[in-house]
């Protein structure tokens, strides 16, 4: 009967240290994930270096900035949609980003391309009189 405790105690003992060892593990690397993906959301280099190729892309008013992203992803603008999202609700452009349709460089940054995605909006208030 001492025996059995024993041998009960050691692998509880023993599961106690794995299981441990395995949440310290996946916080670890868990860590590391987020810490590339929060210093690539600020310093995330364009996809070619140089000149780049020019691509042209239509936005359109219904589009959210997932699917700008993924449009960005499918063309070879960005490397990540998602990161692009993270990237845009972190921009100081987020408001004036508008519908168009814009040539863009794979060799322009996320902030870049936002920039360059900027629509003048007419003041609601003031009329033109000519």
């Amino acid at each position: 009967m001492k025996a059995l405790s024993i041998v009960g105690a050691v692998a509880g003992a023993i599961f106690r240290l794995v299981a441990a060892v395995a949440i310290v593990y996946v916080i670890y690397q868990g860590a590391g994930i987020c810490y590339d993906y929060g210093y690539r959301i600020f310093n995330e280099p364009a996809v070619a270096i140089g000149e780049g190729r020019t691509v042209e892309v239509s936005i359109t008013e219904e589009m959210s900035p997932l699917e700008i992203g993924e449009l960005f992803e499918s063309r070879g603008l960005v490397r990540d949609a998602k990161l692009f999202v993270l990237q845009y609700y972190l921009s100081e452009f987020r408001e004036d980003v508008g519908p168009g349709t814009f040539e863009l460089s794979t060799a322009m940054t996320a902030e870049e391309m936002m920039g360059a995605m900027v629509v003048e909006k007419e003041d609601e208030g003031e009329e033109e009189t000519e």
